[in-house]
């Protein structure tokens, strides 16, 4: 299912056929080592690759759209790999959903620095306000100081550490979405 085109990048469901991108931009650990709980570990195989796409892609594929994980396709030239995944998705904490979704983004080192994240994330962004969504939180290891750049450019506010998500301490972004930008 596609959510998305921009100037540059399509936004998709990851699928099937992804596994060889999903596993190159996985098993880095200059990617993995901003993600998820401790102890981060990449991916070692495919195996273990295609297990976590297919997990994903079935969580994914649940949620209604703009929620999901979407693979970022550059389309030119054509025929390319994703080059990462933007996501939107429902958070939880200790009380169970807290009713706000967070975004956040994930590039193959080839793609950083290019603008992907904030593009694919500024089209995210118009669809959630679009569905009505109010709010968005992006969460970033408190040393990820290249994501949280994102999340400026976004026009994020940075309302500091927080432990509250994933039994980590990380920083919080949150964006309100406006009634202009949900005409957008």
């Amino acid at each position: 299912m596609e959510l998305a085109r921009t100037p540059r990048l399509l936004l998709r469901h990851w699928e099937e056929s992804d596994l060889d991108a999903f596993f190159d931009i996985y098993s880095r650990d200059d990617v993995m080592r901003w993600l998820g709980p401790h102890p981060r570990r990449a991916l070692t195989t495919t195996d273990e690759a295609r297990e976590r796409l297919a997990r994903w892609s079935a969580g994914s594929r649940k949620l209604e759209p703009p929620l999901g994980m979407w693979a970022m396709v550059p389309l030119s030239p054509a025929e390319q790999p994703p080059a990462g995944t933007l996501l939107l998705m429902p958070l939880t904490d200790a009380d169970g959903p807290a009713g706000l979704p967070e975004i956040g983004w994930h590039l193959h080192p080839r793609c950083q620095g290019h603008g992907f994240a904030t593009e694919a994330a500024e089209a995210v962004l118009t669809a959630a306000a679009g569905a009505g969504i109010g709010e968005v939180l992006a969460l970033t290891d408190l040393d990820n100081v290249r994501s949280q750049a994102v999340a400026v450019r976004l026009g994020m506010n940075d309302e500091g550490p927080t432990g509250r998500w994933y039994g980590l301490t990380t920083r919080q972004y949150r964006k309100t979405l406006t009634a202009s930008e949900r005409l957008a």
